[in-house]
């Protein structure tokens, strides 16, 4: 059996792989990539680049119901062609899918790049489709994650719409239950309403967006749920309705729908690997334990990297579990990386943004809350956008920032902000130090942290900066 040996096998060119490479490659050590299935990066194909073009066609097609507010006519004669709009985010996707091959795997050296899947047969043995046998020193785990449908489910699954054959629609169901009400659930559901379709949203949980602030949530529930309705805090049931429709049914509402979209969670592509050949410590869900801050498996020369791990479905996390699995995978030591302040955006309108520590995460006894309503915010209002709170938190002693929640119109841009300030310690009364302009969004910000300052105890020594002179 021909056999090969290297010094690095990399499972999986995604995101999280090739980010492992970048580390790998330059360390000169001899290094594999393999990867089973369609190349691309979920990023580029199913997931943050054409979901942010079809959100953008949805919201400027929308947008023609405050023409009238601002003295501009026409808008009953504008229309939507759906098959061009979802031609453009199909080039649109195309592109980026073939950004990512012709500046990764395309430029490889033959023989670095190997297609077709692999599993363990041994400890450090990878064996492939065709029976070649890799042996590597280290292995780095990257293979992602799918769409998770559940087995109840499959005898419907020609009417289950996922994010793998979204992108690919040419016409759009004239109905529509999206089941799942997260980042992914939220942001196509809004965009397939906006687009004409009738929706209904369902969620187990009473919150959408992964909100856990019940100001937030409440402000987001209220917003969104203007639009279409939502189902909350009730299981989905899928049954089969009349002239090939699908009866959807939550709590005590049910409809009839033309197709489901289901985003409930990605499943980890773990259990064709052969783990347990290798004896890798496994949590409940299948998965290898590892240690977040150095990627490793227990004590095995083995690492995860990116949607795999189930923890943070997010492509900047993905490149920093690549890079820090890639550079231990190359050093004679392990190196434990601290891991940036958390950062989750959900492109809704308004956005939805968590950064840094959630509010259930909070202790109310030692945190202080601020808070600005978006209703009276200058800039939103010449936009036309202003709905929703945003909600800051702080060390009550200290001062210094945790974390926010909130939904507003470019919450993306003050997430960043605040997660930049969290990640240097700063206190609320530094921030507050900071210039801000006028007329902005980020004005709503610093409403926000004037009255978190009043709450903390740690005040400026000046009141805004001291002069200094040499």
């Amino acid at each position: 059996m021909q056999e090969r040996q290297v010094d690095v096998a990399i499972i999986g060119s995604g995101s999280a792989g090739l980010y492992a490479m970048s580390k790998v490659r330059p360390s000169g050590k001899s290094v594999v990539l393999i990867n089973g299935g369609e190349l691309g990066t979920t990023c580029a194909r199913v997931g943050c680049m054409p979901s942010k073009a079809v959100i953008q066609v949805a919201e400027d097609f929308h947008r023609r119901g405050v023409f009238k507010r601002f003295g501009l006519e026409g808008e009953s004669g504008l229309s939507l062609d759906v098959s061009e709009a979802m031609g453009y985010v199909q080039d649109l996707r195309d592109m980026f899918v073939e950004r990512v091959i012709s500046n990764s795997t395309d430029k490889m050296p033959e023989g670095m790049f190997i297609e077709g899947y692999t599993r363990f047969v041994e400890p450090g043995v990878l064996q492939m489709e065709d029976g070649q046998r890799i042996r590597a020193g280290k292995v780095i785990i990257a293979t992602g994650s799918r769409p998770l449908v559940p087995d109840a489910w499959q005898v419907f699954r020609d009417r289950i719409i996922t994010t793998d054959e979204f992108f690919d629609l040419e016409v759009l169901p004239e109905s529509i239950a999206v089941i799942g009400l997260g980042v992914i659930g939220l942001e196509l559901g809004q965009s397939l309403h906006r687009l004409g379709c009738k929706v209904v949203g369902v969620d187990i949980q009473a919150a959408v967006g992964g909100l856990t602030d019940p100001v937030a949530a409440k402000s987001a529930i209220d917003i969104i749920g203007s639009e279409f309705p939502l189902w909350l805090g009730h299981g989905a049931q899928i049954g089969e309705g009349k002239d090939g429709r699908l009866k959807i049914s939550a709590g005590e509402q049910s409809i009839e729908v033309d197709r489901v979209f289901a985003s409930i969670g990605r499943q980890p592509n773990v259990e064709n690997l052969g783990l347990d050949v290798i004896d890798a410590p496994i949590d409940e869900r299948g998965i290898p334990v590892y240690d977040p801050h150095t990627m490793q498996v227990g004590k095995l020369p083995v690492f995860l990297a990116g949607d795999v791990t189930g923890e943070r479905p997010l492509l900047h996390e993905a490149g920093d579990e690549g890079r820090i699995a890639g550079h231990n995978a190359v050093s004679d030591s392990i190196t434990a990386f601290q891991r940036k302040t958390p950062l989750s955006i959900t492109f809704c309108d308004p956005n939805i943004v968590q950064v840094g520590q959630n509010y259930a995460s909070l202790d109310p006894e030692t945190t202080a809350i601020g808070e600005v309503q978006m209703a009276p915010v200058g800039r939103a209002l010449i936009m036309a956008k202003n709905k929703g709170v945003i909600r800051v938190y702080a060390d009550k002693v200290s001062g210094r920032m945790l974390g926010a929640e909130m939904v507003c119109a470019k919450a993306e841009n003050l997430g960043h902000l605040l997660a930049w300030s969290i990640q240097q310690d700063l206190t609320v009364g530094e921030l507050l130090q900071m210039p801000f302009y006028h007329p902005v969004i980020e004005e709503a910000l610093q409403a926000a942290l004037y009255d978190l300052y009043g709450k903390v105890d740690k005040k400026n020594a000046g009141p805004i900066l001291e002069l200094r002179t040499s």
